[in-house]
Formats: C-alpha cells, sequence, structure tokens
C-alpha cells in the first residue's frame, strides 16, 4: 500500500499531471493508494472511493460516481453541527 499525503501540495501544473499519471499508473497494476489531500478536485479526479473526516471521525463514505463537492462538503458541515450539538448536550 502507497500512502500518499498532499502529494501535489506546492508544486506546478505540470509536475502534478506527472504525478497523477505515476499514481494512474500503480493502480492500473494493481497496487493499493491511500491518498490524504486537502484539494477536493484532486480526491474527485483521482480517487474511486473517498473517505470524509471530521474531528479525526470518519464522517461520510462516497464511491467514485456518488461523490461531488457539494455531498463532501455537506457532510462535513452536517458533522461539524452534530459535534456541537453534542458538547452543548442537545
Amino acid at each position: 500500500m502507497l500512502i500518499l499525503d498532499e502529494p501535489t501540495r506546492g508544486i506546478d501544473v505540470g509536475a502534478k499531471y506527472e504525478i497523477y499519471t505515476i499514481i494512474d499508473q500503480l493502480a492500473n497494476q494493481g497496487k493499493s493508494i491511500l491518498m490524504i489531500s486537502s484539494e477536493m478536485p484532486e480526491l474527485l479526479g483521482m480517487c474511486d472511493r473517498i473517505y470524509v473526516m471530521n474531528d479525526g471521525r470518519f464522517v461520510a463514505e462516497f464511491g467514485a460516481k456518488e461523490a461531488s463537492q457539494e455531498r463532501i462538503m455537506r457532510a462535513i458541515v452536517n458533522a461539524g453541527e452534530s459535534a456541537m450539538e453534542a458538547a452543548h448536550g442537545e
């Protein structure tokens, strides 16, 4: 398993494309890849499955076809609201 934490942070667009090509090649060879990224377009474009975390907990899971920026952001916001309600005993 290859774990990539922010694999394209701080690099130019051309280098990003090369990195994405390498990641695709590894995935096509059957390698497992765990990508951690704060870049939503990167996740939506590269991942087969997206897990959303908020405050150290998994709050949502989306397949590539069902994932969207709106759904991911909604999961984050809803989890944050639930945590605030729990903290205030609501």
